[in-house]
């Protein structure tokens, strides 16, 4: 062999090995990558949910999933409604300061309409999921000064109608509300909000 380097016939040889091991890392490769993509089922869950209130009565919560959470519907009666203004002092961020809620839901009923409530149902202390104890008073098994609202037995977590979280216990932060809209009066959309679509 010259000085010049390598001879042409090597040097081919060399490139397309070099080029075949590429191809056939790259066929290796693609099922690797292609596992690591999300399913189809995966992106549905992370899809907004339409809901139906029209059979939702005064009192009553409703139950769905939204990416793979469980979110709260309530239909607030006016004395539901009564009770947060009474519950100011209790609660530890009365005006959702330090909490999460689109901005339309900084509000003392965090919702748009003041009596359609939606929560994500996960406590934010370590994730359980509370109770509702909407029934105020002795009934609730909370106690006569119970004004109603969620209870997380783990820790004792308490929270109002408003999902707002009672001072001195272990949850730092209101319960969250997800981003949703009004498609009429009696649909909603959990996952978009009204005026900017997808969250």
């Amino acid at each position: 062999m010259s000085g010049q380097g390598i001879d042409p016939t090597r040097r081919r040889l060399l490139a397309v090995t070099t080029g075949l091991g590429l191809v056939g890392a790259g066929f290796a490769a693609a099922p690797f990558v292609l596992s690591m993509m999300p399913s189809a089922r995966a992106r549905a869950r992370g899809a907004p949910v339409a809901v139906d209130i029209s059979k939702l009565e005064p009192g009553q919560m409703l139950i769905v999933e939204w990416r793979g959470k469980p979110v709260w519907i309530v239909n607030r009666t006016a004395e539901m409604l009564a009770s947060l203004a009474q519950l100011d002092e209790a609660v530890a961020d009365p005006r959702s300061e330090d909490s999460i809620q689109p901005v339309y839901a900084i509000n003392e009923a965090r919702s748009i309409k003041p009596e359609i409530l939606v929560l994500v149902g996960i406590c934010t202390h370590l994730g359980c999921s509370p109770l509702a104890k909407l029934v105020s008073g002795a009934a609730s098994g909370l106690g006569r000064e119970w004004r109603g609202g969620f209870f997380c037995p783990c820790h004792g977590s308490k929270f109002d109608l408003a999902g707002r979280v009672y001072k001195n216990v272990p949850a730092p932060t209101n319960l969250v509300v997800p981003p949703y809209g009004f498609l009429s009066d009696t649909r909603i959309i959990i996952g978009e909000h009204p005026e900017k679509g997808i969250a």
